[in-house]
Order: C-alpha cells, then sequence, then structure tokens
C-alpha cells in the first residue's frame, strides 16, 4: 500500500506505508522531525488511528478523548512550506482534502506548530488559514 502521506521516494514514485509512515505508526520510532510526524498524523486519519494522534498531541493540548469523523475519504495532503525555528520547535504548513460522509469536499489548510521533548516530535496546535 503506498503511504497516504503522498512523499516520494528517491524515483519520484510514492514510498509504501512501511517504509515511510508506517515506521512512526507501527514500529514504535519515533518521527525524525516535525515535517514526518506531521506526515504520519494525516496519515493515523486516513488510517483511523486516533490512538496515534492522541499520543503525539503535546499534554498541554491534547483533547481526553478524539473521535474520528467515520465515513471521511481523505484525498490527499500537500505539504506548503515548513521551518525549524530553533532546536526544539518547528512549523509545517499544509492543505489536507477530504470528503465528508455527505460528500461534500473538505478542505484544511493549517499552519501547525510542533515541540520537541523528551526525544519526541508532538504537535501542540495550528492556525486554519484560508
Amino acid at each position: 500500500m503506498d503511504c497516504p502521506c503522498g512523499r516520494a521516494g528517491s524515483g519520484g514514485g510514492p514510498l509504501l506505508l512501511p517504509g515511510c509512515c508506517g515506521r512512526w505508526l507501527d514500529a514504535g520510532t519515533p518521527a525524525p522531525d516535525a515535517e514526518s510526524l506531521m506526515r504520519s498524523r494525516y496519515t493515523a486519519f486516513v488510517l483511523g488511528r486516533a490512538e496515534y494522534l492522541l499520543a503525539t498531541w503535546h499534554p498541554s493540548r491534547r483533547p481526553a478523548d478524539l473521535q474520528l469523523e467515520s465515513g471521511a475519504k481523505w484525498l490527499g495532503l500537500e505539504v506548503r512550506w515548513k521551518k525549524q525555528q530553533d532546536a526544539t520547535h518547528a512549523e509545517v504548513e499544509f492543505v489536507a482534502r477530504q470528503r465528508d460522509r455527505s460528500g461534500r469536499a473538505v478542505r484544511l489548510h493549517e499552519l501547525s506548530r510542533f515541540v520537541f521533548e523528551d526525544g519526541l516530535w508532538l504537535y501542540v496546535d495550528g492556525d486554519a488559514l484560508r
């Protein structure tokens, strides 16, 4: 299975899930940078892996529970840019597209903030962009 995050390999084709975000989702290996964490979180949304989303959310902002929308069809991810602000802070701008269960097209454009703590990159929060 191609990785839902859409990251391309050296040959330009999509990477397979085990060699891409599957490493972070299934092998227990921490994502090495904020972009990889953001891509793996998108993949977790696609695969319905709420436990991974909660585990990679900073405790200061993490919800107690997370209910993923059933019937949503994720259509793609575009990373617009990323910025490593310092050794422990980074931002990633992305656009994720989906169809909700009613068939309506939804576009999530966000500037996400990440922090590196205790050897792990964690999602802190984000601002919706137009």
